[in-house]
């Protein structure tokens, strides 16, 4: 119990000696100094692999049960207790299918179309710190790079449409463009907008900056509007109803992923959900306080209960309440028309990002005269 406890509270230092610790077992064989780091980074991205492979069967589960209790339905209960090996079993399946390549289809663009939503998935994740500074990589413009890398996504969903010969996939992977392009504005501005109260990019910062209370909370009514605007562009840019336009299936067939089968569609399925999940991961760590407990200012007791609680826990469990929130939107709203999204996002969302960030500068230069004087 004291080493899960020094775990999750006290990281730095097992950080170090574990540093140290592979130093010495590499110079002890008579290995350059370099093995024991490069041991330290396969490592950590064998640890992104099986958390990636993890958290994707897990949301997969987690929708069908949360789809069927919405629709008054049982979800998956026949494969394993409780269903619990269904989307393993339907994993299995998609691996060994047979992986059939269109006749015309671009070769290398067809197949590289996966890779690029897969790994853009997997890189942004090496920026998410899930608890006291646990996270592989925490750049000093860490929010910066985390944006830069998920946009690559969209050039996966573009590639997949033109490479595959079909117009179905064409159209499919032109709207996934325009959408996500267009909707990457409004999340922006939300995340500038927790930029100007934090002063930083980096998001271990970012997170510390919340010590004192989470932001949608001290931002008041810009970090609100913030949130809401980030959450309904997460929403469109992971292409989930009522947004999934670029695949809907009374129009385009499956849309990008038409032509695609095997463990090249399965790769295409499960990032919609890892996405899902760095989106709520991020709304979380940038207005939510992240790992950071919850406190209220002079409730001692309280708060001491809510510091017991570990980071990761409160961590998981804002991410995963957002990810509900998200299931819920799937289930709850019908899918729009391609002219009203587009139409939402520039004539109402990037309208009002636009003055909620003038609204949060004017917030924020305010803090800094009352400071100053």
């Amino acid at each position: 119990m004291k080493q899960i406890f020094n775990y999750f509270y006290h990281t730095e230092d097992l950080t170090r000696d574990l540093d140290g610790l592979l130093l010495s077992v590499a110079r002890a064989l008579g290995l350059p100094d370099w093995t024991a780091v490069a041991v330290e980074v396969l490592g950590v991205i064998l640890m992104i692999c099986v958390f990636l492979a993890l958290m994707a069967l897990f949301l997969v589960y987690l929708e069908r049960k949360a789809a069927g209790r919405f629709q008054l339905r049982y979800g998956p209960n026949r494969v394993g207790p409780f269903g619990l090996l269904q989307t393993i079993a339907d994993a299995m399946k998609l691996f060994f299918k047979e992986d059939i390549v269109p006749t015309n289809a671009d070769k290398l663009i067809y197949k590289a179309a996966p890779a690029f939503c897969f790994g853009s998935a997997f890189i942004a994740l090496a920026f998410v710190p899930w608890s006291i500074n646990v996270a592989p990589v925490d750049l000093n413009v860490g929010i910066l790079f985390y944006t830069a890398i998920t946009s690559l996504a969209v050039l996966g969903l573009l590639m997949a449409g033109w490479g595959s010969n079909s117009k179905w996939s064409l159209l499919g992977g032109i709207r996934a463009g325009a959408q996500i392009i267009s909707y990457e504005l409004s999340a922006s501005l939300a995340i500038l907008v927790i930029i100007i109260f934090s002063g930083t990019l980096q998001i271990s910062e970012i997170i510390e900056s919340q010590r004192e209370g989470w932001w949608i909370w001290r931002g008041h009514l810009p970090a609100v509007i913030a949130f809401i605007l980030f959450i309904i562009a997460g929403t469109a840019e992971t292409n989930r109803t009522p947004f999934d336009l670029p695949e809907a299936e009374a129009e385009l067939t499956a849309g990008y992923h038409t032509e695609y089968s095997g463990i090249r569609f399965a790769m295409f399925f499960l990032s919609e959900f890892l996405f899902m999940f760095l989106v709520c991961a991020i709304a979380a760590t940038l207005f939510l306080g992240g790992w950071m407990p919850f406190y209220i200012g002079g409730l001692d007791g309280f708060n001491a209960v809510m510091s017991w609680i570990p980071p990761v826990v409160w961590f998981f469990g804002k991410t995963g309440f957002l990810i509900f929130v998200l299931m819920w939107f799937r289930w709850t709203f019908p899918r729009m028309r391609i002219d009203q999204l587009m139409r939402l996002e520039w004539k109402v969302l990037m309208p009002i990002g636009l003055l909620n960030l003038l609204l949060a500068s004017i917030v924020a230069l305010s803090r800094l005269y009352i400071f100053s004087a």
